[in-house]
């Protein structure tokens, strides 16, 4: 018997199925839930044996663990805007877990509560501006309180705000501000990065220095992987750095034609000053149908213990409406058994 020696099943699995060795420590009772501990029972791997390792892969591939799906419903907010309900309710059928809000488009908080119990989506989190928290924290954070999100987060920073401006330090402290307001409450801040944030602070990104200078318990971050790809970094590395303090990722797909276009903003709706960024250098796409390592980037979301993935597409692609759009990344999410 192998017993307890689980560097040397480590060593056979990492040969045969391309996962980490914490994957495989964490979620061995996965693929095994009948037999207790799978390492402490695996025997002597001898030829009459190995159709053990064949079993593994095939309840691998079937029970690999998978997250619970949300859709950021910025990405369909005109639809929202018309029928909220019917909006809500078309999520849901294309087979969405959860939601993330925006806004609540003129709704009582305790109304969007309860229509979503309703549904049954779970409202898991809401994007709030910084200074629409900071204008009436209780009542702004208490409302969202009220929906019953477990997260907000800080969705953008306005240029006077950013890395690199006088008002970095500031937006550091006013974040830490609302995060205490929000802990106080029960909900989790969470830190939503677009591409800016990846400028060098003395040789260190400043969404890096933003995690280091407020602490974990206050905020989390909620990874975009396209603005992590935009800002030079790969997606699910990065996503890997912050295990146990990713618990939303941001599953966003996106083409770029050659260097990365000036007011690039502007399809994430911040009207910009001077030449507008073309679609064709710059465009978001369904998740699965962009640039995006999709398969990477999930793996990855499930080793850093994330608990949610949300799909947002700012802007749909070309000849598609917002609503086929989060359409096509559900499906393609259940390609890949998400």
């Amino acid at each position: 018997m192998l017993g307890g020696n689980l560097d040397f099943v480590h060593s056979i699995y990492n040969i045969i199925i391309p996962f980490p060795r914490a994957f495989v420590k964490n979620h061995a009772r996965l693929f095994f839930p009948e037999s207790g501990s799978f390492f402490e029972k695996l025997p002597d791997i001898r030829a009459e044996n190995r159709h053990i390792f064949t079993i593994f892969i095939e309840k691998r591939n079937l029970n690999m663990k998978h997250l619970p799906v949300a859709v950021q419903v910025y990405s369909v907010r005109d639809a929202a805007a018309a029928d909220f309900k019917g909006t809500l309710q078309a999520i849901k059928d294309m087979g969405y877990d959860g939601v993330e809000f925006a806004g609540l488009y003129g709704n009582k908080p305790e109304d969007v509560k309860a229509l979503c119990k309703e549904i049954g989506l779970v409202p898991i989190s809401a994007h709030v501006a910084l200074d629409e928290m900071l204008a009436d924290p209780e009542k702004v954070i208490g409302d969202y309180a009220a929906v019953g999100v477990k997260y907000i987060a800080v969705p953008y920073l306005q240029e006077d705000r950013r890395p690199g401006t006088p008002g970095w330090d500031k937006t550091i402290a006013d974040i830490k501000l609302v995060a205490k307001v929000a802990k106080d409450k029960g909900i989790q801040m969470l830190y939503h990065n677009h591409d800016f944030e990846f400028v060098k602070i003395d040789g260190k990104y400043a969404l890096d220095i933003l995690y280091e200078v407020i602490s974990e318990d206050l905020l989390k971050t909620e990874l975009d992987t396209c603005w992590v790809n935009v800002g030079g970094e790969n997606p699910a590395e990065f996503v890997r750095k912050y295990t146990g303090r990713a618990p939303v990722v941001h599953l966003k797909d996106f083409v770029m034609a050659g260097k990365k276009p000036d007011n690039m903003y502007e399809l994430i709706g911040i009207k910009p000053e001077g030449a507008a960024a073309s679609e064709e250098a710059f465009g978001f796409r369904p998740v699965g149908h962009g640039f995006q390592n999709m398969p990477a980037i999930l793996e990855a979301s499930v080793d850093a213990g994330a608990e949610w993935v949300v799909v947002e597409q700012d802007r749909p692609g070309p000849d598609k409406t917002p609503m086929e759009s989060i359409k096509m990344s559900r499906d393609y999410l259940k390609t890949q058994n998400w």
